[in-house]
Order: structure tokens, then sequence, then C-alpha cells
């Protein structure tokens, strides 16, 4: 998916994906004590300004501007701030060992950069801190919830137990789920759950 698509997917008024936050995501960081967090492929800023809202020092990063701009509208109007910054995931780089949280939520990527991503990461966390991700698997195909049509950029267990293999499992899930995250996710969904920790 180019900058492009995404400048053109974001531009629309309303907020494709919804103004809340991913169940799963608000679910899991409100397990933890506030503390720091990245978002990768943030889009509009959902997750993110909702884990601001919860006392989280929030980075986020998308290729998009448009999702940007959304991004920061909706941190105005819950009165919180958060750091977004325009850059790919491949480029992009954080301090190793900086933060408490780390969370992919529906970012996919095509298997020449995926694991590299995932790794870099992992190294962004804390010895102790958690990789949080909802991602869809290739049962996906066969709904029209969202997610990308091609399958090479679906996850499987194998493909996470193996992207995340230095960290340490705490749940790792294939389920089917009814979404319903604006306009763009909505209905039955085939989807993976993890949760794993740094050692």
């Amino acid at each position: 998916m180019t900058k492009n698509f995404w400048d053109e997917r974001f531009g629309a008024k309303e907020y494709i994906y919804g103004e809340e936050p991913n169940i799963f995501f608000a679910e899991q960081i409100n397990k933890l004590e506030a503390g720091s967090i990245i978002l990768p492929c943030e889009g509009e800023g959902r997750n993110a300004v909702y884990a601001a809202t919860r006392g989280w020092n929030v980075k986020a990063f998308d290729s998009s501007d448009a999702g940007k701009a959304k991004a920061l509208r909706l941190a105005d109007k819950k009165n919180v701030t958060i750091d977004y910054q325009v850059e790919d995931a491949v480029n992009i780089s954080y301090p190793e060992n900086s933060v408490d949280v780390v969370a992919f939520i529906y970012s996919h990527f095509p298997p020449a950069i995926r694991k590299n991503i995932h790794q870099k990461a992992s190294q962004w966390l804390k010895p102790g801190g958690k990789m949080i991700l909802e991602v869809f698997n290739p049962n996906q195909l066969q709904n029209n919830s969202g997610g990308p049509k091609d399958p090479s950029m679906l996850y499987t267990e194998a493909i996470i137990n193996e992207d995340f293999k230095q960290l340490n499992i705490e749940l790792l899930q294939t389920l089917q789920v009814e979404l319903n995250e604006g306009n763009f996710h909505k209905g039955k969904a085939d989807i993976i759950r993890f949760v794993g920790t740094k050692k």
C-alpha cells in the first residue's frame, strides 16, 4: 500500500476506522501501569489518542500526512498530546530498550520487510516490556470486513512465533470476532491476537 493510497483513504472527513480504540488494545493497556508506548502505522490515531487519555506517553508514526492531521485533530478533541511522526516502518528508528509497550494494530507488511520491522520493534522494548498485536489471518480473505487481499500480507501463528521468538509468549490465539471499527472494519473477521514480553 503506497503513501498515496493511505493519504487518499484517510482524506475522508469521517474517521474510517472510527474514533474509539481497538477493543483488544484497550483491554491490554488498561491492565498495565501507564508508561511509554510506540504505535506503528497508527493511521488516524484512535489507539494513540486513547492511550494518551489513559496517561501514556505516546509515540506514533504512519507514512500518511492525512492520517497524522486527523490523529492530531482527535488528540485536540480529547485534550491530549501525542508525538506523531510521518515516516515509514522501514526507516523509522527509536532507541533500543526505551519503551514499555509497542502495539501493532492491523499493521500488515509484505514478507520482504515484515520480519525486520517486527524484530526492530522488539528492540525498542525495555526488558519486561510488552508487544501487543492484533492482525488478520488468511481466513480473512473470505470476509469483507477489511484487511489486505494479498495472502502473503496476512499472518499465521507460525509467522508470529518466528518473528517474535526473542519474546516470551503470554497470549497467542487465532479467533473469529465481529469487528465494529468504523466503516472499513465492520463485520465478521478472522484475526490473531498476540501479547509477548521481552526477556
